[in-house]
């Protein structure tokens, strides 16, 4: 019984920690991509690049460290109405266990200017 038992306890505990790493890498792209939709909203509304990198910071709060105004890049200046604005946010996720090396994310945001 614990020969069995010290065979599948590392098994196990992998399953486990991979499988919060996982989520937790979801859970970060899933925030990026939050956070270029709402600064893509806010660029095709207010026309504002330093208001839509606030917006892009404060709808990705939960993400340690924190994003940076160089984490958010946007396809054009200006926001003329009728063109499209993209937002791109790119943010490296470290490991809970470093057992693998951070991961390079990205998120984007696509919205109608003006409309």
């Amino acid at each position: 019984m614990a020969v069995e038992f010290a065979l599948l306890v590392p098994v196990l505990i992998l399953m486990l920690l991979g499988i919060m790493e996982f989520g937790r890498a979801y859970n970060a792209q899933v925030t990026l991509t939050n956070a270029a939709r709402e600064s893509a909203r806010w660029m095709a509304i207010y026309n504002s690049q330093t208001d839509a990198r606030t917006a892009a910071k404060n709808a990705a709060t939960q993400l340690t460290p924190s994003l940076a105004d160089g984490n958010i890049s946007f396809s054009a200046t200006d926001c003329t109405v009728g063109s499209q604005m993209t937002v791109t946010v790119s943010y490296t996720l470290s490991t809970m266990t470093g057992i693998a090396g951070p991961f390079p994310m990205t998120g984007k945001g696509t919205m109608l200017c003006g409309g």
